[in-house]
């Protein structure tokens, strides 16, 4: 072999695929969309497309779970609006894949909720949403989220509700100081 070339890489999906059944992420991804009363139908590169997702959790365009990808709506007005979704969402199938599964569930709303606290956004800051393409995916990406509690824009921390500088903080005023 040609110490050039790099190895053919899986883009079939196969691999991971299996490796989402085995993990078990798969199966729980397509008792989601059961649950969700979705139609299910086999997508490309070893992707299960779920269209019709019924509840009300998690809110979003779409969402994956193992190698099953669900949707409330169609993937067809889906694809018109952002064409390269289906590539971002296959990027979280491979997150599944290297997070061995089930693990990537609490990761995710760890990384979700540190997003939240820095950015006031669920995507703009988690690692997950980044790795796998913020634009692809319907995130913004010009930077115009809400500062979290506590952090400025501009990435320095700032003295807010619920932070006190040292020059900022007063004695307490108890209540019985207040009854005279």
């Amino acid at each position: 072999m040609d110490a050039t070339r790099r190895p053919a890489r899986d883009t079939s999906g196969t691999v991971r695929a299996l490796a989402n059944w085995a993990n078990l992420s798969t199966p729980l991804g397509l008792a989601v969309a059961a649950l969700g009363r979705c139609e299910v139908r086999r997508g490309p590169r070893g992707l299960h497309l779920a269209e019709g997702y019924r509840l009300g959790f998690p809110v979003a365009g779409a969402f994956t779970v193992g190698s099953v990808v669900i949707t409330p709506g169609r993937f067809d007005e889906l694809a018109r609006r952002l064409p390269r979704l289906l590539e971002h969402e296959e990027r979280h199938a491979t997150q599944w894949c290297h997070w061995l599964g089930l693990p990537m569930l609490p990761a995710y709303l760890v990384a979700a909720a540190w997003s939240w606290l820095r950015t006031g956004d669920l995507g703009a800051a988690n690692w997950f949403e980044v790795r796998a393409g913020l634009a692809d995916g319907g995130y913004r990406t010009d930077g115009r989220h809400r500062a979290g509690r506590g952090h400025r824009t501009d990435g320095r921390h700032r003295a807010g509700r619920g932070y006190r500088t040292r020059s900022s903080a007063r004695p307490s005023r108890r209540r019985a100081d207040r009854s005279r």
